[in-house]
Order: structure tokens, then C-alpha cells, then sequence
């Protein structure tokens, strides 16, 4: 099977056919799928969504760096109150965006070291979004690794360099539809990456794969990625499978 490490399935992009997109995927033996939180708007949603499909749905929690704004301390606190209280399978997606806006970049920072804190005090791996930004996450990741932090640079497009300094942190780096797009220029780096490093995610509604780019993206769409993935790579696609997946369930701590 595959697993969808990154995918926002509770989006009002999907209001019109949830269910069947859920169902695709699991057509397409995507049998699992990860969701990041983005803010406190968007929790609702999805627990609603992990209890439809608790055997394919596994809800994660954060506070994503575009929600920080002047009441970000109010939003951690409720990320910190949902995982006392409920079951959560990662902290994020977190991290830095300096991309639209840096108006809130010093508060980024803050509210990126609070939540990595959290994530080692739970045992849970951190979901880092680095728009913009790869090189000072990798630096505060560097700071804060004591050796009980593991997570995903998800979306990761960056050097082979920075995917060493990754690989020597014992963090894992989430590819997705971006390495199917003919200007990407990551096939070099994604030759270089140890199996062991690598997960499959969509980041769904966005960056869909080819050939359904600048279209809404979904799950079912993680064995477009696989496929692009073993073409780069050179290795079968049921390798490219086993490994994503293996790597996946270690990093989640599922079966």
C-alpha cells in the first residue's frame, strides 16, 4: 500500500465529494492519509473527517506559519490543549513562511520552537513547512536536535546539501507532486537521497502532479508521484512502495 504523508483532505475544496475522494484513494491503495492542521478553523473539520475514515485518516496537529498573526499564542495554546487531550499522530504543519509575508516572521520563529518542544515532549515527529525559509529551519532544527526530535521537511525541493544536513538531523523529506513538473530540476538531489529518508505526500488541494497541474490535487494521486519517483531513481515501483511506506509507518509509529 501507499501512504500519504501530507494532506490537507478536510479543505472546502473538497465539500462537493469528500467521501468519493477518500474513496479514490483508497482505490488507488492509498490506504492511508495523514492531515495537518492548520489553525484552530480548521479542526473541526478534520476530526470529522478522521472519524468518517478512522482506518485510512489519522489527524495531526499545529498551528501552520501563514496562521500566525497577532493572536498566535492563543492558537498554541489550543494546539497544546487538543494534544493533551486527544490523540494526534504528529505536531504541524509548523515551520516558517516567508514567502507572501514576513510581517510575522519574528513570531513565526516563536511559534515554530514552541511547537518543536511540544513535539518532544509528546514523542510525536514534527511537520516542517520551510517556504522560503530551508535554510534557517534546518538551523533551528540543528539547535533544538537532542536526539528525541524526528519529523518530515515536507514539500521538500532543496539542494543536496541541505538534503545531507537533513539526512545527518535523522529527519525524513517528503516529496510530492513538485518533482513531476518538467522545470523542477531536483532529479539530481533526488538521486542522492537514502531510501531510507524518503515519504510520499500530495499536500492536497495544492500542487497537484502531472498530469493534473494547476488542478485540484487528492490522495489518489500519490502513485503518479511513486512513478515519477522510480523513473528519477531508477528502481522499481514496488520498491519505491515498500520503502515510502516503511519509512511512513516508522515515522508515525503505526503498524
Amino acid at each position: 500500500m501507499y501512504i500519504d504523508t501530507h494532506a490537507h483532505l478536510y479543505s472546502e475544496q473538497f465539500n462537493d465529494d469528500q467521501n468519493d475522494m477518500v474513496q479514490r484513494a483508497i482505490d488507488a491503495n492509498v490506504q492511508k492519509m495523514f492531515l495537518p492542521n492548520i489553525d484552530s478553523t480548521t479542526i473541526p473539520a478534520m476530526h470529522q473527517l478522521c472519524e468518517k475514515f478512522p482506518n485510512h485518516c489519522y489527524p495531526m496537529m499545529g498551528l501552520h506559519p501563514c496562521s500566525v498573526k497577532g493572536d498566535y499564542k492563543k492558537e498554541l495554546e489550543i494546539v497544546k490543549k487538543q494534544i493533551d487531550e486527544q490523540k494526534y499522530f504528529g505536531v504541524g504543519e509548523t515551520g516558517i513562511d516567508l514567502y507572501w509575508d514576513t510581517t510575522f516572521k519574528v513570531e513565526q520563529i516563536e511559534a515554530f520552537k514552541f511547537q518543536i518542544n511540544l513535539a518532544k515532549e509528546n514523542n510525536l515527529p514534527i511537520i516542517i513547512h520551510s517556504r522560503e525559509s530551508l535554510d534557517m529551519t534546518i538551523q533551528i532544527i540543528e539547535e533544538s536536535q537532542d536526539g528525541n526530535l524526528r519529523g518530515v521537511f515536507h514539500c521538500f525541493n532543496g539542494s543536496i546539501a541541505q538534503s545531507k544536513k537533513i539526512v545527518d538531523l535523522n529527519f525524513m523529506m517528503g516529496l510530492g507532486g513538485v518533482i513531476t513538473f518538467k522545470n523542477a530540476n531536483l532529479d539530481e538531489m533526488i538521486k542522492e537521497l537514502p531510501c531510507e529518508k524518503i515519504i510520499l505526500e500530495t499536500d492536497a488541494p495544492y500542487l497537484s502532479p502531472v498530469p493534473y497541474r494547476g488542478k485540484r490535487n487528492e490522495s489518489a494521486y500519490i502513485p503518479l508521484v511513486a512513478q515519477k519517483l522510480s523513473e528519477i531513481r531508477n528502481e522499481v515501483i514496488g520498491s519505491i512502495m515498500s520503502y515510502t511506506t516503511e519509512n511512513a509507518s516508522k515515522l508515525f509509529g503505526i503498524s
